[in-house]
């Protein structure tokens, strides 16, 4: 059973930036596709961003697209969500995800076996 952690969350104002850890306990993490999801209150998760088991194919959502870059350390079990330009409406909990049978990205929810217990970022206008 993989633990998936996450780190970085915070207040920051409009215009700041944060990175995003999501660390893992085992080292099949490196053959899992991984993605960033969040959820605002009283909205449903959305897709933030994916990478595949590689590294070498990633995936983001629109709304993030030139801002936000996931990345991962296979060595260190650990994939990064770097937020720049923050807005006020990327105010969520966000959740890593993991994909037990898939080394591919996904911007589908259903598709991730594996999930952290969510980081809280509060962007202040």
């Amino acid at each position: 059973q993989v633990q998936l952690v996450e780190s970085g969350g915070g207040l920051v104002q409009a215009g700041g930036s944060l990175r995003l850890s999501c660390a893992a306990s085992e080292r099949t993490f490196s053959s899992y596709g991984m993605g960033w999801f969040r959820q605002a209150p009283g909205k449903e998760r959305e897709f933030v961003a994916a990478i595949s088991a590689s590294g070498y194919s990633t995936r983001y959502a629109d709304s993030v697209k030139g801002r936000f870059t996931i990345s991962r350390d296979n060595g260190k079990n650990t994939v990064y969500l770097q937020m720049n330009s923050l807005k006020p409406e990327d105010t969520a909990v966000y959740y890593c995800a993991g994909r037990s049978m898939s080394r591919l990205f996904s911007p589908t929810s259903s598709d991730y076996d594996y999930w952290g217990q969510g980081t809280q970022v509060t962007v202040s206008s």
